[in-house]
């Protein structure tokens, strides 16, 4: 089963959720705002993009307002504490299998791995 995480007014994780239901892949939505990803879920999605900095989204609004530019910090104990500052959409299709933002190509593979 393929899970999308985001939330329901990100464009980019509405895409995703379309490229999915075109497509007739079963999929599982988690809205972010409602329930973040549990830590384990965050260190199997951090391992297969190799890290926590490949989840964090430093040109969004949550982390202009934290001021992570101007901080040293622990990404995974930022994400932790806000989900807002996650990469969105980010889907996880199964262990050791993930992809943040906009990534069609992963998608794809994703898609035809589930089907």
């Amino acid at each position: 089963m393929i899970q999308v995480f985001g939330t329901k007014k990100c464009r980019g994780t509405q895409k995703a959720l379309r490229f999915f239901k075109e497509r007739g892949v079963q999929i599982q939505f988690r809205d972010i705002d409602e329930k973040a990803p549990s830590p384990g879920e965050l260190d199997d999605m951090a391992a297969a993009l190799g890290g926590f900095a490949a989840l964090l989204d430093l040109q969004g609004r949550a982390a202009s307002s934290r001021g992570l530019a101007h901080m040293d910090y622990d990404p995974r104990e930022e994400l932790l504490a806000d989900p807002g500052l996650l990469r969105t959409p980010l889907v996880r299709a199964g262990r050791g299998r993930a992809a943040a933002g906009p990534d069609e190509k992963a998608w794809k593979e994703f898609a035809k791995a589930a089907q």
